[in-house]
């Protein structure tokens, strides 16, 4: 936040930080974490690689992913999921998107994408429990025919997606996959693997 003066010129401005603490239950919910949300795929798209700084959390960059929270919401889903300019997936409207495959996992490339911590932190678990993950584009019927998919974020934590535009994702239920990283990466935050430890910021 700045207050210097009135315009688009912010160069020379003063910023000034506030942080504010409270207690947040399960982002997209406890019934989410665990059975997994029903997600649509927006008609909002996720901005042009070079409509903006797409790698910085700016608060003008999520506009669109308001609109298309907004959309999926009242059209009775938990979480929208955003096309990038091409019409290849891109991510949530504040998660990053994963699928499973035949037991591998792929993940958009940060090409549109916000470079998520729990993204990357969630690639070097689902490494470390020998899993094959691949960074790579993929189409919304690659979504539709996956064997799971599940999101990753600071808020979102790893929660599974069961179902994608009224479409059964897999079994129509949580994964395992998804689920068994997510209770390593929830084993991790707790400091139960000492091997991650250089992750944790104790308060």
């Amino acid at each position: 936040m700045g207050d210097s003066q009135l315009g688009l010129y912010v160069k020379d401005f003063k910023v000034r930080t506030a942080i504010i603490s409270w207690v947040w239950g399960a982002y997209l919910g406890d019934e989410g974490l665990q059975n997994g949300i029903r997600a649509k795929v927006a008609s909002y798209l996720r901005h042009h690689v070079d409509s903006c700084m797409t790698k910085g959390k700016i608060c003008g960059n999520y506009v669109n992913s308001i609109f298309a929270k907004r959309e999926a919401i009242s059209a009775g889903y938990d979480e929208a999921i955003m096309l990038d300019t091409e019409g290849y997936v891109s991510e949530a409207s504040g998660e990053n998107i994963f699928i499973v495959r035949k037991g591998k996992i792929k993940t958009t490339p940060l090409t549109s994408v916000l470079p998520g911590i729990t993204r990357s932190c969630v690639m070097q678990i689902a490494t470390d429990m020998g899993y094959e993950v691949k960074e790579e584009r993929f189409t919304r019927d690659e979504l539709y025919i996956a064997d799971e998919v599940f999101f990753t974020g600071t808020a979102a934590e790893v929660t599974p997606v069961r179902e994608v535009d009224t479409r059964a994702i897999g079994q129509g239920k949580a994964g395992p996959v998804a689920l068994g990283i997510q209770k390593k990466f929830f084993e991790v935050a707790r400091g139960m693997h000492n091997e991650y430890a250089d992750w944790l910021t104790y308060l």
